[in-house]
Order: C-alpha cells, then sequence, then structure tokens
C-alpha cells in the first residue's frame, strides 16, 4: 500500500474528510473520542497534517520542542531555556515549551501526539529520561532527540549532561575530608516513573558514605521530604526532630540550602560556627551567602544543547555527540574543618 491520504483515514475511520482535517487543525470542533479515534487511524497509517503551508513544502517547521518536568521558573531550567534560545532565535528557529512532563498522562498525550502531527523539528529533553516506546515513535518520523542533564544518553542523538553523581560524591567527600561524621543529606522524593537526573546526587551521597564506612566510624542518613513547595520547611522539620543535630548538611540543590542556613539559624544553629553545609548550582545568591557548592552552567549546557541540534537537523553527523561535563566544587564560607 502507497502512503496512506486523508481519504484513507477518513474511511478507516467511518468519518468525513473535514472531520479528519478538524481533528488535527481544529480539534476543539471534535469530540474528544471521534478525535482519539481519528489520531489512532492516522498514527497506524503514518498519516499527519502539516500545520502551515511552510511545512507542507519544506517539510519543516522551524519549531523545536523543548520538555521539562517542572516549571521554566526555576534557576536551573530558565537559564537553559536562554541557552537555547542564544543559539536557535538567531538560527530562525521557536521553541515550543512543555511543561509538567513528569506525569504518566503528560508524556503519553505528548509522546502520541506529536509523530502524528510532526509539528516540531527536534525535541530537547531536560534532566530526565524517555523510555524505549518514546524513543521509537520519534525515531519513525526521524525527528533528532537531545538531552540536557539526563540521566543517560541511551535513546537520544546527542546530549550534554552534568555527572549529578559524581559531583554529589566529591560534595560529601569534601564534607568528610573536614572531619564531619554526622552528615545528613535532606532531597526531596523522587518522582514514580521518572528517571530525574537530580536524582542521581542521592546515589552520589549514598556512594561516598559507604565508602567512607570502612575508614571512618561515619553516621550518616538521607531525609528525604515530599515534593513541592513546602519541601524545604518540611526538611527543616525533619532536621530539628533529630536526636542529635548533624554537624554537616549536603544539600540536594542550593534552593534548599540557601533557605535551610536562614531558617536554621532563627533555631540557633549557625554556619560554620555549628556545623558545615554545602550545596549543588551555584545559582543566584549562593554567592551573596557565601555558600559552599558544586558549581553547574545550565546556559552552557542549553546553548550547546542547541547547537548539537541545529547540526542533527541539517543532516551532519556529530563529532562529540554525547558529552559529560564535571561539577566543579567553589569553596566559600559554609564549611569549616570538624571542632566539636
Amino acid at each position: 500500500m502507497g502512503k496512506a491520504d486523508i481519504h484513507d483515514v477518513a474511511k478507516a475511520a467511518g468519518v468525513s474528510i473535514s472531520t479528519v482535517s478538524r481533528a488535527f487543525t481544529r480539534p476543539e470542533l471534535v469530540s474528544e473520542k471521534t478525535r482519539a479515534k481519528v489520531l489512532a487511524v492516522a498514527d497506524r497509517f503514518d498519516f499527519n497534517i502539516s500545520r502551515s503551508a511552510t511545512a507542507l513544502k519544506s517539510g519543516r517547521t522551524n519549531r523545536v520542542a523543548l520538555l521539562m518536568n517542572e516549571e521554566i521558573t526555576s534557576w536551573f531550567n530558565a537559564e537553559v531555556f536562554a541557552g537555547l534560545e542564544s543559539a536557535m532565535h538567531p538560527a530562525g528557529y521557536d521553541i515550543s515549551l512543555f511543561q509538567h512532563i513528569d506525569t504518566a498522562e503528560n508524556r503519553r498525550e505528548f509522546f502520541t501526539n506529536l509523530p502524528i502531527r510532526r509539528n516540531v523539528d527536534a525535541v530537547v529533553v531536560a534532566s530526565f529520561a524517555i523510555d524505549p516506546h518514546e524513543v521509537e515513535q520519534l525515531r519513525r518520523i526521524h525527528v533528532p532527540i537531545v538531552g540536557i542533564n539526563i540521566p543517560s544518553d541511551e535513546g537520544f542523538d546527542a546530549s550534554v549532561s552534568i555527572d549529578d553523581e559524581e559531583g554529589m560524591r566529591k560534595a560529601t567527600q569534601h564534607l568528610i575530608g573536614l572531619g564531619h561524621r554526622r552528615i545528613v543529606y535532606p532531597c526531596s522524593e523522587a518522582v514514580k516513573n521518572l528517571d530525574a537526573s537530580i536524582d542521581a546526587r542521592t546515589r552520589g551521597f549514598v556512594r561516598a558514605c559507604e565508602e567512607a564506612e570502612g575508614r571512618h566510624d561515619i553516621n550518616w542518613q538521607v531525609l528525604t521530604v515530599p515534593r513541592g513547595p513546602e519541601f524545604v520547611d518540611s526538611a527543616l522539620a525533619a532536621l530539628l526532630a533529630l536526636d542529635d543535630f548533624p554537624d554537616a548538611i549536603c544539600c540536594q540543590m542550593d534552593m534548599m540550602a540557601i533557605p535551610l542556613m536562614v531558617k536554621l539559624e532563627r533555631y540557633g544553629h549557625r554556619t560554620p560556627r555549628d556545623y558545615s553545609i554545602i550545596g549543588f548550582d551555584d545559582s543566584p545568591y549562593a554567592d551573596t551567602l557565601n555558600l559552599t557548592t558544586m558549581r553547574q552552567d545550565p546556559y552552557a549546557m542549553g546553548r550547546k544543547a542547541a547547537l548539537k541540534a541545529l547540526d542533527l537537523m541539517r543532516g551532519k553527523t556529530l563529532e562529540t555527540p554525547h558529552e559529560t561535563v564535571e561539577a566543579q566544587l567553589v569553596l566559600r564560607g559554609t564549611d569549616a574543618p570538624y571542632h566539636g
């Protein structure tokens, strides 16, 4: 059978040609049930309606999808977006943002509809892995997949990532090297069915502590708190509820370390006098508040990822498709040798 056209899809779905057209271009005019039936048939027939005359003529949409598992308002995501934009905009590409792809429903909607619509020329995924079925759906339509700070480059055509696990391992080793023995790692709980890069930091903390157990009498603990806007207050409450307050706190991110420092001082715990604390990111205010942290550069990662995506869309073969960047320890004023 040759390539199916709109008549074939309409016949197989048992609807009119105009209904097929509206299912793609004016979905609000079609019932959810009818649209789902049309899209399922179109997917089976490998049929799509381009969203513009330009795309119909050239096969290109000049649009790139950016998938994020949280809001763009976070420091990391905003920097990634700015880095992507710095290379995509001059090249004539718009960026379509898809936030909260951390739910199964949102992921299914995106990866089901995109292959049918073919309305982007590349997909950029920030900070989480995609499964083989999702990869296959994009492979079918020859859309490059580029990852930024992903847990694994499997299934991606290119990626730029930081080694989150090794970075947090180094941070923890630094605290252990300063003589700290009661070390706590407060972190937000992992999202089910979402392999997020930030969760690798927990593994780095655990690795460093387990490696040190043979040489030191070390007491370490992972304090997991619910995700959401209250995660810092939850971490604060968990820390204050401990029988023995830690002499070192290794934080999943600066967004947890900075408010914890401020709030803990109200309860008589001052850094570095009473405990050492280290963050991860080197985000805004880390320098202002003199926070010792692990530095990464999401703007540079976003720009590098954009340049890789542009080359892939132009049919070029990448010399180095996958790059891993090491986080750098930035020593400031919230860590000190243990003096208990």
